[in-house]
């Protein structure tokens, strides 16, 4: 048996002179390389480095396999709820193949997500999965970077808008919010304003699109829109500016996604009005918080666990030809927009 040195790691030449095998052999059985290793050698090279507490080098690990069994999520946000439940679905996707998922933000810059995407390929991750809107429409770099990637034998999936050529989970932003207007001009609204996004922002411009496409077919013209950042804190921002103005025409406000409805409740107290009762509120994406605020938020659905968890499989798969899936989206109306009339 090889004495180790007081204090001293075991390394891999340490773990082949114990099981009596070459260096190389060692690597392989230990750093999970496709080359064969009999089962005698490799039983052998475990127990060696098992009496020896050998940790082994993940990044040998990964020049051998190609990859490391991990999955690199890519979020604009994780304090948004809706990030949260996508990564969820991730999570629960990846651990049932075995792989541990490592997350990184962009605060929704595209320099900042092209810097990641490009730091990720050196630590070679078996997947990527960016999931958030697109911003702008100069994409080419990024997916110029992803392409180098999965030559290297990565994968990718996207849970965004069409666009990036790889497998893509995505709903209709744009249909949802039209529906959603078809809804609340049913339940007897006809005075809106918008609260949106950046126009950058591919997923707060389609759904504010929508919206007003939806009104437009009922012969109704929002009466403001009011555009802000895409959290909580620009909801309030915007509806805070939106009473400075004056708002007693306005009967509903249309919030672009529910953190910046909420937000936008948040402002209606802070001005001495009751959401629902003074002025009617409605977001997109049914976070977990909408039924928790009072009033519950008449939202659109929208399957975020379903979508990480169809985007870690589309990853796996790894399919050559990219893969478009579509999920629904539903109206649910609550009590932030009590029926008129």
């Amino acid at each position: 048996m090889t004495e180790q040195g007081t204090g001293s790691s075991p390394t891999l030449l340490d773990v082949a002179r114990e099981a009596g095998v070459s260096a190389a052999t060692a690597s392989r059985a230990l750093n999970g390389s496709t080359r064969t290793v009999s089962a005698e050698k490799l039983a052998l090279v475990l127990q060696a480095a098992e009496r020896l507490g050998y940790a082994p080098n993940l990044s040998a690990q990964a020049t051998a396999r190609g990859s490391t069994k991990t999955v690199a999520l890519i979020v604009h946000d994780i304090a948004d709820p809706y990030f949260s439940s996508i990564a969820a679905g991730i999570v629960e996707g990846a651990e049932a193949a075995g792989l541990t998922v490592t997350m990184a933000v962009t605060g929704r810059s595209p320099d900042r997500e092209l810097e990641i995407v490009s730091i990720l390929r050196g630590h070679r991750p078996h997947a990527i999965v960016l999931a958030g809107s697109r911003i702008g429409d100069d994409q080419e770099t990024l997916a110029g970077e992803l392409r180098a990637y999965r030559t290297a034998g990565g994968r990718v999936a996207v849970v965004s808008q069409p666009g990036l050529p790889h497998g893509t989970v995505t709903i209709d932003n744009r249909a949802g919010a039209e529906a959603l207007a078809d809804a609340l001009v049913a339940h007897g609204y006809r005075r809106f304003a918008i609260l949106r996004g950046p126009d950058a922002l591919h997923t707060s411009r389609d759904r504010a699109d929508g919206f007003a496409a939806g009104l437009a077919r009922a012969g109704i013209e929002a009466l403001d829109a009011v555009e802000a950042e895409f959290t909580e804190d620009g909801g309030h921002a915007a509806m805070t500016g939106l009473l400075g103005r004056g708002s007693d025409d306005i009967e509903l406000v249309f919030a672009v996604n529910d953190v910046m409805a909420i937000g936008a409740m948040r402002a209606l107290r802070d001005a001495g009005l009751v959401p629902g009762r003074d002025l009617a509120v409605a977001g997109f994406d049914d976070v977990a918080a909408a039924v928790d605020v009072d009033p519950a938020l008449t939202t659109v659905t929208v399957p975020t666990r379903a979508m990480g968890l169809r985007a870690i499989e589309l990853a796996l798969a790894g399919a050559d030809e990219p893969e478009l899936v579509w999920l629904p989206t539903s109206v649910v109306l609550r009590e932030s927009t009590p029926r008129r009339g």
